[in-house]
């Protein structure tokens, strides 16, 4: 499929599904929307992990995986394109909870951060099967979810390998 021009700035601010769906902006990146939207979601995660207990860390990811099921199928549906380039919510949330799992430190971070792009890109199943069969705002958010247990894993088993080293 082609690849689709981003909306113009005032998409955002048309609807708050858009604005969200959208990572405040970050999906509106002309060059790769979806690395623009985690790399949005690394720099703002300290500021979560700071602001909330861990507890209160995970209800706000299950929320905002909920709002972004709703805001992804209000987006897409507005934008003609069930999961737009623009829609970054997807790779954001998904990322948050990777770097709330993810062993301590930058290198870590930097390791979660290609792995998960990586996932997102290739799609092994079920990832793809979301992407591919379920074209409403919960399989643009699931399929991502999917990328992230994908990178945790790779990630929990690595840090357990190193740790027997």
């Amino acid at each position: 499929m082609a690849k689709l021009p981003p909306p113009p700035l005032g998409f955002l601010f048309s609807h708050p599904a858009h604005f969200v769906a959208c990572g405040f902006g970050s999906g509106l990146s002309p060059f790769a929307p979806g690395t623009a939207g985690t790399l949005f979601a690394w720099a703002t995660f300290p500021l979560l992990a700071w602001a909330m207990a861990p507890t209160w860390l995970l209800v706000f990811l299950a929320l905002a995986f909920a709002v972004g099921v709703a805001a992804a199928h209000r987006t897409g549906a507005d934008l003609g394109v069930v999961d737009h380039g623009a829609i970054v919510w997807d790779e954001i949330v998904p990322f948050w909870l990777v770097l709330f799992l993810c062993p301590a430190g930058w290198l870590w971070q930097t390791a979660a951060f290609f792995l998960f792009r990586f996932f997102d890109i290739v799609k092994p199943w079920p990832a793809n099967y979301f992407d591919e069969q379920v074209k409403n705002g919960f399989g643009v958010m699931t399929d991502d979810l999917f990328a992230a247990v994908y990178t945790i894993g790779v990630l929990l088993g690595a840090s357990a390998l190193l740790a027997h080293l």
